[in-house]
């Protein structure tokens, strides 16, 4: 298992890692949950002799969030096939005062209708970051999900998503796609699916970006191939995990892709509340001029379930 933790910035108040390797995972969901303390601690560690006092600071706290996980994590929202609505809402914040002042709120919600045949999502989430050395950025999204199988094992779908990201020069990234997915498990405590589709992307930026011919464009448009895997495990009445990837290759420019991953944990306190922790990592082979091409947000926060 590669353990290549990256380049650790700091900057506008999200803890950052450059390299498409994260901090290190065991394989597997329950060997994350087994192995995570213990490697956490020793990436840890390497980047505290190496980073600056404020990077060590927002380190030990994105560190303290994932090692402790299994205690506090990312809630789901409860799926039933009984064609009723069921939400959840997630919010989470932080505030740093002293020697740098930021203050850093996340907000997001998900709502799912699901009966024996189909299931309907919608999806939203804001990330508000305000430090005192920079100006204050929004991450904004919102998304819409529909599946419907056609049989036992196979299904169509077919989604709609939007994207405003200021630190990464975006205006607005609209998505859509579609395609069929195979279900290869399905079981009351294990979820796993993979999907194959095609889709359609554009971007507009909020400043102009300069190409190799001295030309400026606003704007992008392109195709691109979908596919994905995803799984949902219930390790007991309390605990549950879900990730999900996605690999997005350009259908207009070779070898350009985008490719998303994320992974959730999640303990409920009550019925209703849950304390919540995620890790979700955006790739993009050519981000333009000046970014990096990964970004990974670790999240803490507290659930609140509408069932």
């Amino acid at each position: 298992m590669r353990t290549d933790a990256g380049k650790l910035r700091g900057g506008q108040g999200r803890l950052q890692v450059d390299s498409l390797t994260q901090p290190p995972y065991a394989s597997g969901c329950k060997g994350f949950v087994r192995t995570a303390g213990a490697e956490l601690a020793k990436w840890a560690a390497l980047k505290l002799m190496q980073g600056s006092a404020m990077q060590t600071s927002r380190l030990l706290v994105a560190t303290a969030c994932l090692a402790l996980a299994p205690l506090s994590s990312w809630a789901q929202v409860t799926v039933k096939n009984d064609g009723q609505w069921r939400a959840l809402f997630t919010a989470g914040a932080s505030v740093a005062s002293g020697n740098s002042n930021s203050t850093t709120i996340n907000l997001s919600g998900e709502a799912v209708k699901a009966t024996t045949t189909d299931k309907l999502t919608l999806n939203g989430r804001g990330l508000y970051v305000d430090n005192e050395d920079t100006e204050a950025e929004k991450r904004l999204s919102a998304g819409l999900a529909y599946q419907r199988d056609l049989n036992e094992k196979i299904f169509g779908f077919g989604q709609l998503d939007a994207l405003r990201d200021e630190p990464a020069n975006l205006s607005l990234r609209g998505s859509v796609g579609g395609g069929l997915g195979y279900h290869l498990i399905r079981r009351d405590d294990l979820t796993f699916d993979v999907s194959a589709g095609v889709g359609y992307t554009q971007e507009r930026y909020l400043n102009p970006e300069l190409q190799d011919d001295g030309s400026y464009r606003t704007r992008r448009s392109n195709a691109e191939v979908l596919l994905a895997e995803e799984s949902t495990h219930k390790f007991s009445e309390n605990t549950t995990f879900r990730q999900k990837l996605s690999y997005l290759p350009d259908l207009r420019d070779s070898g350009e892709f985008r490719a998303t991953f994320d992974t959730a944990l999640s303990v409920a306190m009550t019925k209703r509340l849950s304390l919540t922790a995620s890790v979700s990592h955006r790739y993009d082979s050519n981000p333009g001029p000046g970014l990096k091409k990964g970004d990974t947000l670790f999240i803490t926060g507290v659930s609140f379930r509408i069932d």
